[in-house]
């Protein structure tokens, strides 16, 4: 199963190739290419539609302020389950991009164990043997999958409801509505995760690239695999350049003082 959605994923990428382009430039390694960014994205707008267009039916003060969006209620109600079955689809082609990559590993293991202190960036690099995703993404995308099964089934029961029994369609209201809520957790997560917590990533699903800096600071071994390189020995040699940097600033700060 493993080699036949590796075949099927390298066959979408170049694909996806031919009509879009990554530039790499020096300095920067190559992080998703674009088969990769354009289910993201795909993804990510089929979320914010579907999470919007039914925040819009889940509440009567919501409803207000969001149905016009989509042109009204009626129309809000009829688009909502179509948003719903896309975000599925095209999560369906980004599970089978990441598979691979997503499989938990006893690394991710040790990741969690020190989450406290990646919380709190107490390390400024992380462990060496963190790969192409850490634990945390891992645990996003997983938790992404199981929502997507939970999406499809209790929509499907909802969108359906003339053909099962009313006890199925209440429990589905209520089993739709949590799994929203956990994407939602982690949605606001990623975002902060992929801007203002990790400077740099964000360009990663834009251009498609990232720093070597970023990759020896927050995907070691990945960076070690691409390149050959040891990122411990780089981050130390960045650190000594820094702090050379820093010295000849301060020299002539105090030269211009006499």
């Amino acid at each position: 199963m493993s080699t036949a959605i590796n075949k099927f994923d390298e066959g979408m990428r170049r694909r996806a190739d031919r009509v879009g382009m990554t530039t790499v430039h020096r300095g920067e390694l190559l992080r998703h290419p674009v088969y990769t960014r354009l289910l993201h994205w795909l993804v990510a707008i089929a979320f914010v539609l579907s999470l919007l267009s039914g925040f819009a039916l889940y509440s009567p003060w919501l409803f207000r302020f969001l149905t016009p969006i989509f042109g009204g209620g009626p129309m809000a109600r009829f688009l909502h389950p179509w948003f719903g079955l896309f975000f599925d689809i095209f999560f369906l082609f980004q599970f089978l991009n990441w598979f691979a990559p997503m499989a938990w590993t006893d690394v991710d293991r040790r990741w969690l164990n020190r989450i406290k202190q990646y919380l709190t960036n107490e390390d400024k690099v992380e462990p060496a043997d963190v790969g192409f995703f850490n634990g945390g993404q891992k645990l996003y995308f997983w938790s992404i999958v199981l929502s997507g099964v939970l999406f499809i089934v209790t929509g499907l029961l909802m969108w359906f409801d003339h053909v099962v029994p009313r006890w199925i369609v209440a429990v589905s209201y209520v089993v739709h509505d949590l799994a929203a809520l956990l994407m939602l957790a982690g949605f606001i997560i990623h975002i902060y995760e992929g801007t203002a917590a990790m400077p740099g990533t964000f360009r990663a699903m834009t251009n498609g690239t990232v720093t070597r800096k970023w990759a020896w600071t927050h995907h070691p071994a990945w960076y070690r695999d691409v390149t050959g390189r040891d990122p411990r020995e780089d981050y130390e040699r960045e650190k000594r350049g820094q702090a050379e940097r820093q010295r000849v600033i301060e020299e002539r700060e105090r030269e211009g003082e006499f």
